[in-house]
């Protein structure tokens, strides 16, 4: 019998998988989940946009990287990914904490990446590389956007794996009941997110680019990972509860939505821009 007040979990509920953050521990020394998500993520992104630029009918007479070009872009992405990734947590959802304790803000390891950091940081990795070996800009981010999907169905894999991020309370069945979110079953709002962010997302970019060519069109890739990427976020941040330092703004929009906003507005725009360019320019 249910005491009343007492909030009682369903009984069609999922059970938390019994995986330990921790693969392996050698002293002080262990490798995590969150850390192999990032190393396998990024490989795999790398040899799908190796694989693109080697595929010769994707691109007419556009220009693009060499396979040595992207090879050598891979240290720039990484340092990218992880350092716009860790600052932008610091900045858009902990600040206070971290002002406060500004020694933590480096520890990675703890868990605190965001991806619009991360997204912020590969962009400027891209601007540098581009400039540097004269590559066509618009090129090196259609190719980034269509393997950006690898890692993010990657990473929100490692945040379920590490009970974090986790849903809103819910009462369907394949509801999940987290170590650390309390008694209530809540939605698995990581692995939503792994699907419209990563699997979803991946093979709309893959039909684009194969089926559709859209590779001759400098930028339309790139606005079409923005734009399928903020509506993916958008969708899944109505099942995830916000960080709860931050909590809702206006009553119903949480962080990721603000910060997903300027990206849908910028992928149409990118879209639209590339499809009204000529092709001669294009190639160009």
């Amino acid at each position: 019998m249910a005491i009343q007040g007492e909030t009682v979990p369903s009984l069609l509920v999922l059970p938390f998988p019994a995986i330990e953050p921790e693969i392996v521990e050698f002293g002080p020394f262990a490798l995590r989940w969150y850390a192999l998500a990032y190393i396998i993520g990024i490989i795999l992104a790398w040899r799908y946009m190796r694989a693109l630029v080697l595929n010769d009918r994707l691109w007419g007479s556009v220009g693009r990287p060499t396979p040595a070009d992207l090879d050598d872009f891979v240290l720039w992405g990484t340092l990218g990914i992880i350092i716009g990734g860790r600052l932008g947590y610091v900045l858009f959802y902990n600040p206070a904490h971290y002002l406060a304790n500004p020694g933590e803000a480096l520890a990675i390891w703890t868990g605190g990446m965001s991806f619009h950091g991360g997204f912020a940081g590969t962009v400027i990795a891209m601007v540098l590389f581009a400039w540097r070996r004269g590559l066509s800009l618009w090129t090196l981010f259609d190719l980034a956007g269509c393997a950006a999907p690898i890692g993010l169905f990657f990473g929100r894999i490692a945040n379920f794996i590490n009970s974090e991020l986790w849903g809103r309370p819910t009462d369907v069945p394949w509801a999940i009941v987290f170590p650390n979110g309390g008694p209530e079953p809540r939605h698995p709002s990581q692995l939503y997110e792994a699907a419209l962010e990563g699997i979803v997302l991946f093979f709309v970019l893959r039909v684009l680019s194969h089926r559709f060519k859209l590779l001759e069109k400098p930028g339309f890739l790139a606005g079409a990972f923005a734009f399928g990427y903020g509506v993916a976020r958008s969708i899944s941040e109505f099942y995830r509860v916000p960080d709860p330092q931050i909590g809702y703004f206006a009553g119903f929009l949480t962080m990721g939505i603000l910060l997903s906003t300027p990206m849908i507005v910028a992928g149409i725009a990118a879209m639209i821009w590339a499809a009204r360019r000529k092709s001669g320019a294009a190639a160009g």
